[in-house]
This record gives C-alpha cells, structure tokens and sequence, in this order.
C-alpha cells in the first residue's frame, strides 16, 4: 500500500484530470436543452399511459379467465 503521500497526490491528480474534462464539454444552448426536456417529458407521458392501459387491460383479462369467488 503507498504512502499517504502518494495517495494525495494521486487524488489531486484524479480531481486534476476531471476539471481538464470538464473543460473540454460543449454545454446545450438553452433552446436544445428546452427541447430535450420537452422530448424527454413527452416520452415518460406516453410509455407511462400505455403501461397503466396494458395493466387495465391484463387486469381485466385475468379477471374475466380467473374469475374471483
């Protein structure tokens, strides 16, 4: 196991390294972002309303094949 010492300057090196990459990102303007955010809300919307009437619809049909009682 190193040294105190060596464990540091391997950190600062790490932090060093992930602040260069930071740098080197291309942030979205802020239209892209608005977009992206609306395609992303649509999205979930809709995968979320065809699973609640999947689920509706296999509930109902489990129910009519296994009739409770």
């Amino acid at each position: 196991m190193g040294s105190v010492r060596e464990m540091i300057a391997g950190a600062r090196n790490f932090v060093g390294e992930v602040v260069a990459e930071g740098r080197k990102s291309v942030w979205p303007e802020r239209q892209e972002l608005i977009e992206s955010t609306l395609v992303v809300i649509v999205s979930v919307v809709m995968l979320s309303v065809f699973v609640g009437v999947s689920d509706k619809l296999l509930v109902s049909l489990l129910g009519w094949l296994i009739p409770a009682g």
